[in-house]
């Protein structure tokens, strides 16, 4: 069996840490933290920013489509007028975005 002894000696030494074998799994790390990790950390940036600015007045809309006005912030919690008289105690992270002042008017 002398082909065998030709075969270890063409490749890496048995046992040998070979770089590219890892390459396609170090590429592979490298595409999915670009496409998937590092703009989901960006988002989250960009909405616990929009969190922290919410200040009364500001026209906003929940996770469970609830559309109001800001008239009172507190540290966890904002008070959220959805209707003349009609007011709601909601969770700052349960805002998911501001809207354009006016648009409670036009509904």
């Amino acid at each position: 069996m002398p082909f065998i002894d030709k075969a270890f000696a063409a490749g890496a030494a048995p046992g040998g840490f070979d770089i590219m074998s890892f390459l396609p799994m170090i590429v592979i790390f490298v595409l999915f933290w670009f496409l998937m990790v590092r703009p989901q950390q960006k988002k989250m940036k960009e909405h616990q920013k929009m969190l922290s600015e919410i200040q009364k007045g500001d026209e906003v809309v929940t996770q469970g489509g609830i559309l109001g006005r800001v008239v009172k912030t507190g540290e966890q919690f904002l008070t959220v007028e959805i209707a003349n008289g009609v007011e709601i105690n909601v969770q700052r992270p349960a805002v998911t975005g501001k809207v354009e002042k006016g648009t409670l008017k036009s509904l």
